[in-house]
């Protein structure tokens, strides 16, 4: 099951493809992407992810920044498991950035990326568009293999030999990655810059269930926080009183 939400679409820029998680990371591409002239289509998805509270946020990123155009599409991970975002695994806390630059850690959803990619890459070639925008992130995600820029770059191939569009139309498929060489301090200082409320983003892997507050422990937190400390800023959003997380 998905849903979509529409608008009635009056702008003739050029559409692109944008995932938006509800975190830091997709407002500050989805602005981007709009702040480069185009008219950015949404994709959220819901698949099964523990922190399930970010796909509100991102209904309210959508809502504020009056995208035209918002599906969120629904499929379940937990099926396979394999990461602590889609099975009972716990959310690592309390990681060092040493501790975080080594190795894969267990938030990695496997696969994750090139599933959205192909939502996404779907989804643009129904709409006409040739562009698509994700928030993949190589230098606080170094762990992750689906984040790094030469995986961008081999799918951005396969996108051009597998649509109709690239082979049949010569409309070449173009992932934006925007900010995949930017530490979370250059993203946050980015974001400001074009306007972006980051009091409506949500980045915990492991909220509080009922407050939505985040946990301030998880590497996502930790980065989060990081990013905003160093530059001189508090975070806009609540965070569970120290002591009281799980």
């Amino acid at each position: 099951m998905s849903e979509t939400f529409t608008k009635q679409n009056l702008n003739p820029k050029p559409r692109a493809v944008v995932l938006l998680s509800g975190g830091l990371d997709s407002a500050t591409v989805l602005a981007i992407a709009r702040q480069q002239g185009f008219e950015p289509c949404a994709l959220t998805f819901r698949y099964g992810q523990r922190h399930s509270l970010e796909i509100e946020a991102a209904r309210k990123i959508a809502e504020v920044n009056g995208i035209a155009a918002h599906v969120v599409v629904d499929f379940d991970l937990r099926k396979f498991g394999g990461s602590a975002l889609t099975a009972d695994l716990a959310v690592p806390k309390g990681r060092s950035d040493a501790d975080m630059s080594h190795g894969i850690p267990v938030t990695y959803v496997p696969a994750r990326n090139t599933i959205f990619l192909s939502f996404a890459l779907a989804w643009a070639e129904v709409l006409g568009a040739n562009d698509i925008f994700a928030g993949m992130n190589a230098i606080d995600y170094s762990g992750y293999p689906d984040c790094r820029p030469e995986y961008i770059a081999a799918y951005e191939q396969m996108a051009n030999l597998a649509t109709k569009a690239a082979v049949e139309g010569g409309q070449r498929m173009r992932i934006h990655t925007p900010l995949i060489r930017l530490s979370k301090a250059e993203i946050i200082r980015t974001g400001l810059d074009l306007g972006v409320d980051y009091s409506l983003t949500n980045s915990c892997y492991d909220p509080d269930p009922i407050s939505g507050a985040a946990c301030g422990a998880c590497d996502a937190c930790h980065l989060r926080l990081k990013g905003f400390a160093e530059n001189g800023l508090a975070d806009p959003i609540a965070y569970i009183p120290a002591g009281k997380g799980a």
